[in-house]
């Protein structure tokens, strides 16, 4: 299992989903399985049925991943006083191309969510800024090709 670096936040959500999935997830696929055994004569060839089943291991899938990734994680807490980009920090660039601003939070790859702003330290971009200090620049092989940004402010999330 390979250990995948997280933020007390990440973990925490997580861990939550977890809960979720195991508590009211698997309480409603077991009323869904017991309503579809009671109106079915033949429940085996039922397509509602089968449908709940499949649900249910998609459920279990998902359960299992997040034990894996929950159990594998290791915690990282950013340090605000060391000047340099740490997981778990906001991070505000410039690509140096295009004069484009852009503001993201620096998290582990199993946070990562793009429309929330949440960037991973296993993208380009990230890999690039992890452990630089304030008005350095970065080069960055990206799928379009090679850019340059400078790191313009790392701070706390809000």
């Amino acid at each position: 299992m390979e250990t995948a670096v997280i933020t007390p936040e990440g973990l925490a959500r997580l861990t939550e989903e977890l809960d979720r999935l195991t508590g009211d997830g698997r309480r409603e696929i077991a009323e869904r399985l017991r309503l579809a055994v009671a109106l079915e004569a033949n429940t085996l060839e039922s397509a509602h049925y089968v449908g709940v089943r499949e649900d249910q291991a998609l459920l279990e899938q998902r359960i299992h991943l997040l034990r894996e990734r929950i159990g594998s994680a290791r915690v990282v807490e950013p340090d605000p006083a060391n000047g340099r980009v740490d997981v778990g920090e906001r991070v505000r660039v410039r690509d140096l191309d295009t004069g484009e601003r852009f503001e993201f939070d620096l998290v582990g790859p199993h946070e990562a969510d793009p429309l929330a702003r949440r960037l991973s330290v296993a993208a380009p971009l990230g890999r690039a800024v992890l452990g630089v200090r304030r008005g350095q620049t970065v080069d960055v092989d990206a799928p379009r090709g090679r850019r340059r940004f400078k790191v313009l402010r790392i701070a706390m999330p809000a």
